[in-house]
């Protein structure tokens, strides 16, 4: 089992089995999301995910075709994890994990909107959107 929550205390959640990803995005969304960095997060099946303290705020950009839903703290803002429509994950940003060395990307993606100052890792895969 995996557990988190924001940087208040006030909203927490438990994931219950392995993760199907991990990843760093560097969208030009993500970027806005994170405050300039590469998005970093761990994708588990929606379904295992859960919250157990508190109730989130959500966000979805109504100008974009089946734009991610947001997820994150209304009282210290933390962002917690974002849920895209057209895929059954549930994204944990890294930084909320009660342990985040568990976080180790396995590929970077969205390298089409990278900024120069992004580090990605060694060896791992990248992709300039999406893997096929």
């Amino acid at each position: 089992m995996v557990e988190g929550g924001c940087y208040c205390g006030a909203v927490r959640y438990k994931v219950e089995g392995d993760a199907i990803m991990q990843a760093q995005c560097h969208c030009r969304e993500c970027q806005y999301i994170s405050g300039g960095s590469p998005n970093v997060t761990i994708g588990f099946p929606v379904a295992a995910f859960s919250y157990t303290r508190g109730e989130p705020r959500a966000f979805q950009r109504s100008d974009l075709e089946n734009g991610v839903v947001r997820e994150f703290c209304p009282e210290c803002g933390t962002h917690l994890v974002a849920k895209p429509p057209a895929m059954p994950l549930a994204l944990i940003k890294a930084g909320t994990l009660d342990d985040p060395s568990q976080f180790s990307p396995q590929m970077a993606i969205y390298l089409c909107d990278r900024q120069a100052f992004h580090q990605v890792p060694e060896g791992i895969p990248t992709f300039e959107g999406l893997p096929g």
